[in-house]
């Protein structure tokens, strides 16, 4: 039973989708449907008709009763066929000639069906299926012509009046429906677009609430850092401050020996070489905040850039006697800022010899890879636990003192990701406990712009 369904099912859609296609709005596909439906019928009464002729009169019935019999399965395949073909108003302008013309020349041969009300089914459902109007008004005239021709009756001019008030009837109808069709369009398409401009609206407050939020964040991870910045900043200001005071003090009060002030003058240097470093760090992580895209990059020698700043730690690597071993001997070219670059080295070859015992090594290289030229610091140090790996890639700062005592804010190497961001390249660490570490940058080969 289930089989029986669905294949009636099938059989039906089939039938309803017969010359559809996707450009036909809902209503004209409904009325294509509808239009199959009906010819499907004629074909089936005009193998019906003489089907059954045939049962009952077998060899008496003439041929213009087997072709009036006929006529409308010839007419209806026609139709079915040209709809099939896409062109639906040749079939229908095809159905509603026809139709009526073979009903008159039935009446005319002498034959009397009762079906006289089918001129009116025909001239009504022109109105409804036909679209050109020029075409309903030839099939309706038609209708009505084969009708009056046929149809001998005392009031034919007040029948032909009732049917032409019909027509005109029924025109109104299908002009209102027409109307009303349309304004639902616009009243569709105009919602459509209010949905699709509050829809726009929503993603826009969506998108702008997202980066308020994120701005927010920012801003409130912005001002933890300050505070924590100038929190590190005052306390370590202090010390060699008051190291420096406390040693023109001695000088002025005491009348201190050379010796005792060879014995602290080692120490106020190492608290003021720190201090310069913290105000270094600490200007250009202001002027980074305060111009965000200023970024001026141009072809530099990283060789040069090396011994720059060699020489400015050479003081501070020999106080731990730290050799350092620089395997850049020939010009390297990179495609970036030269202040950030030179921060960038200073901060890293500055954290090395911080965490490097006396009398360790330090080793300086840079190679160049496919894309990019690498840079990288190697240390005999401490190393660094797993802990505080994942601590220093994270965007917070973080510092332990040196092998020295050396202290430190840590906003150097935050600087360093930062200012290697900006220039279209990145950082990379590797270090074990007690093994030393190994911190590396690229950035682009010269002449190459970064994205």
């Amino acid at each position: 039973m289930n089989k029986a369904f669905k294949r009636i099912s099938l059989l039906r859609g089939y039938i309803w989708n017969i010359g559809y296609r996707p450009a036909l709005g809902s209503v004209e596909k409904r009325k294509l449907g509808i239009f199959n439906f009906l010819n499907i019928i004629g074909l089936f009464a005009g193998i019906f008709i003489p089907v059954a002729g045939i049962i009952s009169h077998p060899y008496r019935l003439p041929s213009t009763i087997w072709a009036a019999g006929c006529w409308p399965a010839v007419v209806s395949t026609a139709v079915l066929l040209l709809n099939r073909a896409q062109k639906h108003e040749l079939a229908k302008l095809l159905y509603f000639t026809l139709y009526p013309v073979g009903t008159a020349l039935v009446y005319a041969l002498g034959i009397d069906p009762g079906i006289e009300f089918f001129f009116v089914v025909y001239a009504v459902l022109s109105v409804f299926f036909l679209r050109n109007i020029y075409h309903i008004i030839f099939s309706f005239t038609l209708s009505v012509t084969c009708f009056l021709l046929v149809y001998h009756h005392s009031h034919i001019f007040l029948n032909a009046l009732a049917m032409i008030f019909v027509f005109f009837c029924l025109l109104l109808i299908r002009k209102e429906n027409l109307r009303y069709q349309e304004q639902s369009r616009d009243r569709n398409w105009q919602l459509r677009r209010s949905n699709l401009k509050i829809l726009r609206q929503k993603a826009d407050i969506t998108g702008k609430a997202a980066l308020l939020e994120e701005q927010t964040q920012q801003l409130t991870e912005l001002n933890s850092l300050k505070n924590k910045l100038f929190s590190v900043i005052a306390h370590d200001l202090k010390a060699p401050l008051y190291a420096v005071r406390n040693l023109f003090r001695n000088l002025l009060r005491y009348d201190a020996p050379g010796d005792e002030i060879k014995r602290l003058v080692p120490e106020v240097i190492n608290e003021l070489t720190y201090t310069t470093g913290l105000m270094e760090n600490l200007l250009q992580w202001a002027k980074s905040q305060m111009q965000a895209e200023a970024v001026r990059p141009q072809l530099l020698d990283i060789a040069g850039i090396a011994r720059e700043v060699l020489q400015l730690l050479r003081l501070q690597a020999d106080a731990k006697k730290i050799y350092i071993d620089s395997k850049i001997e020939h010009p390297i070219f990179v495609y970036a800022d030269k202040d950030m670059v030179n921060l960038v080295l200073r901060n890293l070859l500055s954290n090395a010899i911080k965490f490097t015992p006396m009398e360790g090594c330090i080793y300086l290289d840079a190679k160049e890879l496919r894309s990019c030229i690498e840079v990288s610091v190697q240390d005999t140090g401490t190393g660094i636990s797993q802990e505080g790996l994942q601590r220093l890639m994270a965007h917070n700062y973080y510092s332990t003192r040196g092998t020295g005592g050396e202290a430190g804010t840590g906003l150097g190497l935050m600087l360093c990701k930062e200012f290697l961001s900006r220039n279209g390249g990145q950082m990379n660490i590797q270090s074990e406990p007690g093994k030393g570490s190994i911190f590396s940058f690229t950035l682009p080969k010269g002449g190459e712009v970064p994205d």
